[in-house]
C-alpha cells in the first residue's frame, strides 16, 4: 500500500504536537501524518511515569503559548497533570486523528526526481516495513528516548525487579523492600522522596555530584485558578515574569567577570543548601568540584537533599560491578542486599542514529564527518538534505529555561521556511552551504566563551569530537528574534516552472520572478 502526505512528522511529543497545531493554524495544512514509536502520545511525559515524576519548570512557562492552561494544581505539576494537558491540547486541535502509534522510524531517502522523501517505517505490532512519501519530513524526536543500558555480570541471575525510570512498570510495589537506586540526577531526586516512606531501605549509588538548588513547589489555590481563568492577562504576565527570572541565569554561563561573580554566588547558595541539610559524612560525595552551570542544575522541589538525613537512605560512590541473586556487589567487594534495582541513569543519545540520505545518496553521518561534528543550521536544517528539518536539532538546548520555548521558536522558523513548498510556489528548500558553515563557526565561537567548555561529565559534549552538540549559547531573546524576524536569504529554493523543469533559486525573493520566466532550459541550476 502506498502512502503520501504533504508533511510527515516523526514523534508525538511536545515537538510533534506544536508542529501539528501550527501547521493547521498558520498554514491551514491538514495533510500531515505523525508517527510515534510508543503506544500513546506525550513523548517524555508518556515514557516517564515513575513515582514523583514532575516538571521542574513552572507550568505557566512549561506550556504552549497558544494553549495556556489556568488549571494546574501546583507551580510545577506532576507527570499525570502534564500528560493530561498534552492530551487536552491534542484533542482540542484534532491532532490525534493524524497520529499513528507503535510505528518505528527506520530511514529516510530523498527522491530527486519527485522532490520528495521516502520514509521507511516499521509497524511494531505486525512487524512489517512500509514506506510513506512526503514533501516535507520533520524530525520531532527528542533526546530522552532510549534508556542507558545496564549490562553488568549477573543481571540475568538477579531475582528481583530491575526497572529504568523511563520504563516504569505499573503496579510495581516497593513496600518493605530493600531498594537500590543507581544515579543521582533529576529523576533520582524526584523518585527517592516519593518512595522512601514505603521502602525498608534505599541504597543510592552516585557517580558525578550535582548542584542542587533549593526550590519550593507551591500549590495554586482556587482563587488564583479563577483569576488565571477569567483574567488570562494575569496568567500571561505571570508567564512573562517567570521567563525573565529564569533568563537571568544567562549571565551565569559567560566566562567574563560578571559571569564568574554570578556563578560564585549560585555555587555558594547551592553548597550551603547541600551541606546545611545533610550529614557531614556525605559532603565529599555531594559537593561538586566543577564549575556550576556547565551541566543542568537539579531544582530540588521534591526535597531530596533533606531525605539524606533519613536513616533509611544510604549514599555511596562505590560503583556496582556485578549483580547476585539478591544483592549488588561493588568494586570494593561490599555486597548490598537488594529486592529491586531502579535505574535513574539517563538516556543513550541514539536519536540521530536513523539512516537519513539526502542529495546524491549522501548520508547524514557523511555530512557531519565533513563538518567534523554534529551540527545543523539554526538547529533545524542541513545543506544537501532538502525539505528535512529538526524541531530540536543540534545546539537547540536552553539548559536553564523551558524547552517548550525553544520548540515553539524552531517550529515557527520551520513553518516560515516551508510555507512556499506547501503553497506550491517551490518544490524544495535547503540551507546554503556557506551559510551553514558560517552559522556553526559563530555558534561554536560563542560556546567557547561560556562555561559549557568545562569538562564535567555532561552529555552536552559529544564523546568522539568533544564538541558541544546541545547548548544554544545566546539569549532566549536572540533565539526568538532569529526564528521570527531574521530574513530567509540563507535558504535556497528549487522551483518548478511551467515547463516542468527544476530551478534552484538564490533566495525566497526570487520565487516570484520564476513564475514569469518561461525560457528556462532543462536541468537544475546552482548559483
Amino acid at each position: 500500500m502506498s502512502h503520501f502526505s504533504q508533511v510527515v512528522v516523526i514523534g508525538a511529543g511536545f515537538s510533534g504536537l506544536t508542529i501539528a497545531c501550527q501547521l493547521q493554524e498558520k498554514l491551514k495544512q491538514f495533510d500531515y501524518t505523525i508517527y510515534e514509536r510508543s503506544e500513546d502520545v506525550g513523548g517524555t511525559w508518556c515514557a516517564n511515569r515513575y513515582p514523583g515524576c514532575a516538571v521542574d519548570i513552572p507550568a505557566a512557562l512549561y506550556s504552549l503559548s497558544f494553549a495556556p492552561h489556568p488549571g494546574f494544581s501546583k507551580l510545577c505539576p506532576s507527570q499525570p497533570e502534564v500528560l493530561a494537558y498534552f492530551h487536552n491540547v491534542a484533542s482540542r486541535y484534532g491532532v490525534l486523528q493524524h497520529v499513528v502509534c507503535q510505528t518505528e522510524w527506520e530511514g529516510a531517502y530523498w527522491q530527486e526526481s519527485t522532490q520528495t522523501w521516502s520514509v521507511k517505517l516499521r509497524d511494531l505490532v505486525r512487524g512489517t516495513v512500509f514506506y510513506h512519501e512526503c514533501k516535507i519530513l520533520i524530525s520531532a524526536v527528542g533526546a530522552l528516548v532510549n534508556p542507558n543500558s545496564f549490562d553488568l555480570p549477573g543481571v540475568d541471575s538477579f531475582r528481583g525487579e530491575i526497572v529504568h525510570t523511563a520504563r516504569w512498570k505499573g503496579g510495581l510495589s516497593l513496600r518493605d523492600k530493600k531498594v537500590v537506586v543507581v544515579g543521582n540526577g533529576a529523576s533520582a531526586a524526584q523518585l527517592i522522596p516519593a518512595i522512601i516512606d514505603e521502602t525498608k531501605s534505599i541504597t543510592q549509588f552516585i557517580r558525578t555530584p550535582q548542584y542542587f538548588v533549593p526550590n519550593d513547589n507551591w500549590d495554586i489555590n482556587t482563587f488564583w485558578k479563577a483569576v488565571f481563568r477569567w483574567f488570562p492577562g494575569f496568567l500571561l504576565l505571570f508567564r512573562f515574569v517567570i521567563f525573565l527570572s529564569l533568563e537571568m541565569a544567562t549571565v551565569m554561563i559567560g566566562l567574563g567577570e560578571q559571569g564568574s561573580r554570578s556563578r560564585l554566588v549560585a555555587a555558594n547558595k547551592s553548597q550551603a543548601y547541600m551541606t546545611g541539610s545533610t550529614p557531614e559524612k556525605y559532603w565529599p560525595l555531594l559537593v561538586p568540584q566543577y564549575e556550576i552551570g556547565c551541566k543542568r542544575r537539579v531544582f530540588d522541589k521534591a526535597k531530596y537533599i533533606p531525605c539524606l538525613r533519613n536513616d533509611k537512605l544510604h549514599l555511596t560512590k562505590d560503583p556496582i560491578v556485578a549483580l547476585q541473586e539478591s544483592s549488588v556487589l561493588t568494586r570494593s567487594g561490599q555486597s548490598y542486599p537488594a529486592d529491586a534495582v531502579i535505574l535513574a541513569t539517563g538516556f543513550s543519545l541514539t536519536h540521530w542514529n536513523v539512516e537519513v540520505r539526502g542529495r546524491s545518496n549522501r548520508s547524514r553521518e557523511d555530512h557531519w564527518k565533513e563538518f567534523g561534528y554534529i551540527e545543523a543550521y539554526q538547529s533545524i536544517g542541513m545543506n544537501g538534505f532538502p525539505n528535512f528539518f529538526y524541531v530540536l536539532g543540534p545546539n537547540s538546548g536552553r539548559a536553564h529555561t523551558s524547552t517548550l520555548f525553544a520548540i515553539e521558536n524552531y517550529a515557527h522558523l520551520i513553518l516560515r521556511v516551508i510555507r512556499p513548498i506547501l503553497e506550491g510556489r517551490a518544490a524544495s528548500v535547503e540551507v546554503k552551504r556557506a551559510c551553514e558553515q558560517r552559522y556553526n563557526e559563530e555558534l561554536h565561537s560563542a560556546i567557547e566563551k561560556t562555561v559549557f567548555t568545562d569538562s564535567c561529565g555532561t552529555y552536552f559534549n559529544d564523546k568522539q569530537t568533544g564538541r558541544n552538540w546541545f547548548i544554544y549559547p545566546w539569549s532566549s531573546l536572540q533565539m526568538w528574534y532569529s526564528t521570527h524576524w531574521a530574513g530567509l536569504d540563507d535558504w535556497s529554493y528549487t522551483t518548478i516552472p511551467a515547463e516542468g523543469c527544476l530551478r534552484r533559486e538564490k533566495s525566497l525573493l526570487d520565487l516570484c520572478k520564476c513564475r514569469e520566466d518561461r525560457s528556462i532550459s532543462q536541468g537544475i541550476y546552482h548559483y
